[in-house]
């Protein structure tokens, strides 16, 4: 049996005071100002001129914050405002501040700023924060007027990475999401006791708690707490440490008397006994904790910080997966982005609540914050939900843009990010690991020229870094491209950098033969395992686009163009339906992230319904509609009964049958559509099915009802079958064109589908965009071609017309020439297209009578001597 990773080693005996403590609990001296009104605003303001007290801004935008001048991501097929900007943005406030005390100290938080902050008060410089996901602090002191007017000015960066850029070394330099700019978290004047806890520890609490030893009658619990003097004369401070139970008892306590030099900083670091600890047990019991450090100075209280604690022991094992608190769990859960289409990364608390409550309601119990470190109400709403978070550095694709190992000041920059993560999130009893990067062998598919970056040596010393920073959680990082052959890298060995490691794989979407997903994924999970036998292994990604206004008929005929458009939603649930079987069967995986819980930002992208969004989201980006298959993992991972329709939202119905699906955690359901029942099945795997459901021209009532109870329903128009039926042959999704409505690719038999235009990642494509010369050109983007293929369509009986769409897709090769029978019948003879229609790439129709006797029209294609290539079929009266 391969060791595992335990997370809960012993302390080590530390001296400390008696457990009875001499101070009582009181209010902190420290007092916190909101700054979040009276802000002026503007993007694109060159030169230094905004920092000067005298700068007139009457014409400037007024604002609050959080703000961000970017709102991106949209359910449109074209960009409908600039709103994408990428430079400086500027900001401006007066603040009437408060009287201070003698000896009390200033300072300016900043919960997170994109991408790079400069900032100025009354005229003066104080400092530069590079990174856009760290909260941090600068000491405003010296250029402060306690019980006056202070002007703070603020100039934010996030342009786009480029070589000599102002961004070119701070990470991340690119990724498939947008880094929006602005004050997009919440700024803060901090007034402190010259003496305290150290408000300057990389934007830390300075308070930091850890639990040791754990058994049912008692758990140790390390905290530490640092301190600093900002006086002329040397303090011996107490120290008081207690920890609250989740009603505010307290449970334990200790007292140390530290010694801190004038200018300088020290630290406290007791050890508290808590008995027959309550532990947080994920979702089941999420229980909290509190620990409170206040720092007197004689009997004065200067300081008083309080952190959340959670009691509980996990660990990692390479065969057997995950246990907390000694028991076994399978992780599932999914990854999120911190953005909103109408607020950009602007969130409010409200705004993490939602996005929590409707992870919980679809049953996960892991997050992957990705790709960067997320708010602090995120996390907390984290810690009080029971989930298990994989928190992340935001080092990505590349270390440099110049090719090579990165520079210096990356490096310098990546470290320092990183130990903000650590040091502001290290009290969160939710993280259980520590991601060190994403796909950081990526460069090339991004476009980076030249050779490909080295990203090992980074990643390796940050590994180091997290180990500093906390010895006892696991690091991991997300892997893109081991055994790919697919991207080119370095060929550097990145797997076992890490303590853990995570495979970003999308089995079913980017890679070949997606209808084979499920063998695939279970196969290259098989051979990592046993590649690294000592690894704990994970999924970081998977998934796939799904359109909430594009459908299928049947996924499994048409072309999937999983970088353009159409990305029906049924195919993201098929992608979802493969995967997951392969993930759960699987112990030695130890957990799961869906990429993604929502649709999210990303400028690369121009595909499905939208632009400027990945749409591999569970839930649209606005959190409107939680999709199909939002409600596959809540069958999935959830044991409150329930039942949910899927495709409802393909109301109008291109053809008269269909099969009815429904995902359910009940084992048997039953479904009536226009109050006839149509039986009860057995809901393999948690789907039920009912195929080839008849439809009735106009609308049809369908009602599904869980063996259990719940019930769901849904109202199809079906089409009048009379008027005939229109196949898009090659497509995976239907669509209008010509006033008429085409099916997705259906009904069909051998042959293979073809697109006419490839969709590109960030502005890469293959090759110029075609389009075919035609009255309708949207009936040839995509085309069904071979040999020999042939189509049962339904339909009544009695006399039709057929027309059959068709091109000659490629101008250098052997020209399509194919003959068409209809029912055994020959109706077009040895058509050469290319002739016909006057060369290639120009839509040629032709049309034939039939007579349909037994319900089914049959259409066989043969190529003569080469491809035959249908476009659209049309069947008329």
């Amino acid at each position: 049996m391969a060791s595992a990773l335990v997370c809960a080693p012993l302390l080590p005996v530390l001296a400390q005071a008696p457990a009875t403590s001499v101070h009582a609990p009181a209010q902190s001296a420290r007092s916190v100002l909101p700054l979040a009104d009276g802000w002026s605003f503007q993007y694109g303001v060159e030169g230094d001129g905004p920092v000067a007290p005298g700068f007139d801004d009457n014409g400037w935008e007024r604002v609050s914050v959080p703000h961000s001048w970017n709102r991106i991501g949209e359910y449109a097929l074209t960009r409908s405002g600039q709103h994408n900007q990428q430079g400086i943005g500027w900001y401006r406030r007066t603040v009437d501040s408060p009287a201070a005390a003698k000896g009390q100290r200033q300072y300016l938080d900043f919960a997170a700023v994109g991408k790079i902050a400069d900032v100025w008060v009354n005229g003066v410089h104080i400092g530069q924060h590079k990174g856009a996901f760290a909260r941090f602090r600068f000491d405003v002191t010296a250029q402060w007027r306690p019980g006056a007017a202070n002007l703070i000015v603020v100039r934010a960066d996030n342009s786009k990475p480029a070589v000599g850029s102002s961004t070119e070394d701070v990470i991340p330099l690119s990724g498939d999401f947008f880094l929006h700019g602005g004050i997009y978290r919440e700024v803060s004047l901090v007034t402190a006791d010259e003496v305290g806890i150290d408000l300057l520890d990389h934007g830390g609490p300075g308070v930091y708690a850890r639990t040791s030893e754990v058994t049912e009658g008692q758990a140790f619990v390390e905290v530490v707490t640092r301190l600093r003097n900002n006086g002329s004369r040397p303090r011996r401070l107490t120290v008081v440490t207690r920890i609250a139970d989740a009603a505010g008892a307290e449970v334990s306590s200790r007292s140390l008397v530290i010694p801190v030099k004038a200018g300088a900083t020290a630290q406290a670091v007791p050890t508290l006994n808590v008995l027959k600890p309550h532990l947080w047990n994920g979702r089941a019991d999420p229980y909290l904790y509190s620990v409170t450090a206040e720092v007197w100075d004689g009997k004065r209280l200067v300081d008083r910080v309080t952190q959340p604690l959670g009691i509980r022991t996990f660990r990692f094992d390479p065969n057997e997966g995950f246990f907390l608190n000694g028991q076994y769990l399978k992780l599932h859960g999914v990854s999120r982005h911190q953005d909103r289409p109408d607020k950009g990364w602007a969130l409010t608390a409200a705004d993490h609540a939602e996005d929590m409550a409707m992870i919980a309601e679809m049953g996960a119990n892991t997050i992957r914050q990705a790709h960067y470190q997320h708010a602090d109400q995120w996390t907390e709403e984290a810690d009080r939900a029971g989930m298990v978070v994989w928190a992340e550095l935001p080092y990505i694709t590349t270390p440099s843009l110049r090719g090579g190992q990165g520079s210096p000041a990356l490096w310098a920059n990546a470290e320092e990010q990183l130990r903000e993560l650590i040091r502001q999130d290290y009290n969160h009893p939710s993280i259980m690991m520590w991601s060190i990067g994403n796909e950081v062998d990526s460069a090339k598919g991004f476009g980076i020229k030249g050779d490909p970056p080295k990203p090992l040596a980074l990643l390796q010393h940050l590994a180091k870094v997290a180990k500093e920073e906390d010895p006892k959680r696991p690091t991991t990082f997300a892997d893109c491209c081991e055994d790919l052959g697919m991207m080119q890298t370095a060929g550097e060995q990145l797997a076992g950098t890490a303590d853990l490691i995570g495979y970003n794989r999308y089995f079913g979407w980017y890679m070949p033969q997606p209808l084979k997903a499920r063998p695939q994924l279970g196969a290259q999970m098989d051979r990592f395992h046993a590649k690294h036998p000592m690894l704990p292994i994970s999924i970081s990604e998977y998934g796939a686009g799904g359109a909430t206004s594009q459908h299928s008929d049947n996924i499994t005929a048409g072309f999937l163009n999983f970088m353009g458009r159409p990305q029906p939603e049924e195919f993201e649930s098929f992608v979802h339906e493969e995967n997951w079987p392969a993930i759960r069967e699987r112990k030695f995986i130890f957990a799961s992230w869906a990429w993604n819980m929502f649709d999210f930002a990303s400028d690369l992208r121009d595909e499905g319904d939208s632009v400027d969004l990945n749409t591999k989201g569970l839930v649209t980006a606005d959190r409107k509609i939680r999709k199909d298959a939002f409600y596959y993992y809540q069958a999935q991972w959830t044991d409150k009964p329930m039942i949910h329709l899927t495709g409802t939202r393909y109301a109008e119905r291109a053809y008269p049958t269909m099969e009815v699906k429904a995902y359910s955690n009940a084992p048997r359901a039953s479904l009536t559509v226009n109050g006839q029942a149509l039986g009860e099945v057995a809901c393999e795997d948690r789907i039920c099915r009912w195929p080839d459901v008849a439809l009735r021209a106009g609308p049809n009532e369908a009602v599904v009802s869980a063996s259990t109870g719940p019930s769901d329903r849904a109202t199809w128009t079906g089409p009048d079958a009379a008027k005939g039926l229109f196949v898009e042959a090659g497509d995976i999704a239907g669509h209008v064109v010509g006033g008429k409505r085409f099916g997705s690719d259906n009904f069909v038999t051998g042959g293979a589908p073809m697109l006419l235009n490839m969709g590109g990642f960030g502005g890469q494509r293959l090759g110029p965009p075609r389009q075919v010369q035609a009255q309708n050109p949207a009936l040839y983007d995509y085309w069904r071609e071979g040999n020999a293929f042939s189509y049962a369509l339904p339909l009544p009986n009695g006399k039709w017309t057929v027309t059959i769409h068709t091109f000659e897709p490629r101008p250098a090769t052997d020209p399509v020439t194919m003959t068409v029978t209809a029912n055994g019948a020959v109706a077009v003879k040895a058509l050469n297209v290319k002739e016909a229609a006057g060369g290639a790439l120009k839509g040629i129709s032709r049309s034939f009578p039939v007579r349909v006797k037994d319900g089914v029209l049959r259409l066989d294609f043969a190529g003569q001597g080469g491809r035959a290539v249908v476009a659209a079929i049309e069947v008329t009266k």
